[in-house]
């Protein structure tokens, strides 16, 4: 590629307007300033990255005056012809120089004014030598913010830290004072209105920076709204829109305000002689504006300068946006979680229960951790821990759909074994639905226990998850050593169960492993660290909640890698007066002697308004077990805040509901007990089967 070169006339260098550009060791163009764009009318995107020689036109005039770019020998000086975009040429007389400890060669240049240019050359030589030398500094400086701008704009996704390195970056290389405005909108990660125009009273001084570290007193405070302009410039805002930057003197920046003294004081900091505003813009959004002030300093805004903090603001605006989008995609993650957990607290006959769950990076990242309390028949009650893998919307849709199942899982009463089993298959199917490639991403850890509040005694079932730990009557803390299994997904094994006896007032703590990573990423290490603090935390008179907000506080203090979900359940035990338990063999006699029982039981308690349905429920299932299920059979009533009557018998035959005709002897019983009941159910055992039945007691607590 040939650049035609000068004669030392040519190195006078009067910049009006000074261009400047940045090409490697290969001639290729890698930065592109505004006053360039604007001589040859190409954008930087649009010239960075290609050749130099691709701006050239062949001067049939100076054949012989040429240089190679692309070796060593680049003139210092000299002119040449450019191709603007319009399709005729611009002459330019331009100087080159190698920037210190790197190959790249600064090209500075501006257009061309042959006559005149060598009459004067001699006379201004001394003058025009300091110019370029002021002018080099600029640009040079101009180039840094450019370049610092670069560095230090939109590493963050978080929207008002985006706005403060925007507003950072700038001060003080192009002014002592400098503010980001946002719509309301941008910082709740919606989209701003399409269009807003200056002093909208839905935008927010979301970032300031000064030069001398303090921002005026009578100013617009950081985080406050801008107030509503009476009067806005419609001239103004379109010259903001389509130059992308516009220069105001204070009195031009004064008249918009409309004379309002109140305005002027809180907007036009004291001082300030000259301020460029530039719009942020992203996909056709004006998200809202930059703004930068020179104060006690006389000198205005060049065309130049503006066009610097346009592109710092369009590049600013770009990152701003992703950080919107990103805020809008982390505020739905959180509300989908949100929906998907059951509520904080729970208080059964069985439990009292807080579930807390904590994203991860401080609060930045949502995941696929979740908690879970399901009530079952018989008072017991289903606590439930999980860790999905990954992080989003997708870790958290998938947690819905394992919460759901095993919930729907836990009402079919199975045990906790064949629960898991289940869940196993439905994982596996959700890893085959899964993308090409995302299929190892499907996969979870959990941990299931049931709770018996009348025999006080907890099964676990774990798979791949961290075990519990329990917290004595006493105050003394141990690890639950659970069984383990293979994460869901994994399969390849069995899962086993493990049961223990709790005594009432103990504190179960069910937690994901987030909680327990430290820096030595020891798990093992992280549960001791939980069972020595433990004992601690949940003094008498201590709420679980306040447990639980301890706990965070001791392990959960700088931001995790890893979200986290913690289940707290104390344990209560059913009254041992509340209980009755009767055997009875497989003898039409029993069905009397049953019905006899219950009677003589519902009137110690004082429940004889129930004595006709419970005897009628009683009747059918025990005659139900003398002809189909065989001895023993086990009659069982519980009193709580409902009534609930169970059935026993060794067979596994499944009990069906059906609408008897008129012509059947036979077939109502099912059909009588879900009229006489709010809920029925049955259960199956290693051993047999249980029928239950449940009542509402009048006047007892819901």
């Amino acid at each position: 590629m040939d650049v035609p070169s000068g004669s030392a006339d040519d190195r006078s260098f009067p910049f009006d307007a000074l261009a400047a550009a940045v090409l490697d060791d290969r001639g290729t163009v890698t930065r592109w300033s505004a006053a360039a764009a604007e001589l040859v009318g190409r954008e930087a995107d649009e010239v960075c990255g290609h050749p130099v020689r691709d701006l050239l036109a062949r001067d049939p005039e100076m054949p012989s005056r040429t240089a190679s770019v692309e070796s060593a020998a680049v003139p210092t000086a000299g002119r040449a012809l450019l191709r603007h975009r319009s399709g005729h040429t611009v002459d330019v007389a331009f100087r080159t120089m190698p920037l210190e400890g790197s190959s790249d060669v600064l090209v500075l240049a501006h257009r061309a004014r042959p006559g005149a240019q060598r009459a004067e050359a001699g006379a201004r030589t001394a003058a025009t030598g300091a110019d370029a030398a002021v002018e080099q500094q600029r640009t040079l400086r101009h180039l840094d913010v450019l370049h610092q701008a670069a560095l230090r704009v939109g590493g963050s996704l978080d929207v008002e830290r985006t706005a403060q390195e925007l507003a950072d970056v700038v001060v003080p290389a192009l002014g002592q004072l400098a503010s980001v405005d946002l719509a309301d909108a941008v910082l709740a990660g919606d989209e701003p209105p399409r269009w807003i125009g200056g002093g909208d009273p839905h935008m927010r001084k979301v970032a300031v920076a000064s030069a001398d570290g303090t921002w005026p007193a009578g100013h617009v405070q950081l985080g406050d709204a801008i107030p509503a302009l009476p009067y806005v410039d419609r001239d103004v805002v379109t010259r903001v829109r389509r130059d992308g930057a516009v220069i105001l003197g204070r009195d031009e920046a004064a008249a918009l305000l409309g004379g309002d003294e109140r305005l002027t004081g809180l907007l036009l900091p004291e001082g300030g002689s000259s301020t460029v505003v530039a719009p942020l813009l992203a996909r056709g959004l004006m998200l809202g504006s930059l703004s930068v002030w020179r104060v006690d300093n006389p000198e205005a805004f060049t065309a130049r300068e503006a066009g610097v903090l346009r592109e710092i603001a369009s590049r600013g605006a770009l990152a701003i946006d992703n950080a919107r989008r990103y805020t809008r995609e982390h505020r739905a993650a959180v509300a989908l979680q949100r929906r998907l957990l059951p509520p904080e607290t729970t208080d059964t006959a069985a439990t009292e229960t807080t579930g807390i769950y904590r994203p991860a990076g401080g609060g930045a990242e949502i995941g696929g951790d979740w908690y879970d309390v399901i009530p079952l028949p018989s008072l017991r009650v289903a606590l439930v821990v999980g860790d999905v893998i990954g992080h989003g919307l997708h870790a958290a849709a998938t947690m819905g759909r394992l919460r759901t199942a095993i919930r729907t899982l836990a009402d079919l009463e199975l045990d906790p074994e064949d629960l898991f089993t289940h869940v196993e298959d439905l994982v596996q199917r959700l890893a085959e639905e899964a993308p090409p490639g995302t299929q190892d991403a499907v996969g979870a850890t959990c941990l299931y226990a049931v709770y018996d509040p009348v025999a006080c005694r907890c099964t676990f079932v774990s798979a791949g998850h961290p075990p519990p730990v329990v917290v004595r009557p006493d105050g003394t803390a141990h690890v639950v050593a659970v069984a383990p299994g293979p994460p869901l997904a994994v399969g390849g094994a069995p899962y086993e169960a493990t049961t223990i006896d709790l005594a009432p007032g103990s504190v179960l703590v069910l937690c994901t492993d987030g909680l327990l990573e430290g820096d030595d990423h020891d798990a093992d290490a992280g549960l001791r660290r939980l069972a020595d603090l433990l004992p601690g935390l949940c003094g008498p008179g201590r709420s679980l909640t306040e447990t639980g907000h301890a706990l965070l506080a001791e392990l959960g203090t700088h931001p995790r890698r890893d979200d986290i979900a913690l289940l707290l359940a104390r344990t209560r035990a059913v009254p041992e007066g509340a209980t009755a338990h009767w055997e009875f063999p497989a003898d039409p006699a029993a069905v009397g002697d049953a019905r006899e029982a219950v009677a003589r039981r519902l009137a110690a308690w004082g429940l004889e308004d129930l004595a006709f349905t419970t005897e009628l429920i009683v009747s059918e299932l025990v005659t139900n077990a003398v002809r189909y299920g065989g001895a023993p059979i086990g009659l069982r009533l519980i009193r709580d805040r409902v009534l609930l009557c169970e059935v026993t018998d060794p067979s596994n035959t499944q009990p069906r509901l059906r609408r008897a005709r008129n012509t059947d002897e036979g077939g109502r019983g099912l059909f009588l007990i879900a009229q006489l009941s709010t809920r029925w159910g049955c259960r199956y055992g290693r051993r047999g089967k249980t029928i239950w039945a449940e009542q509402p007691i009048a006047g007892a607590a819901g």
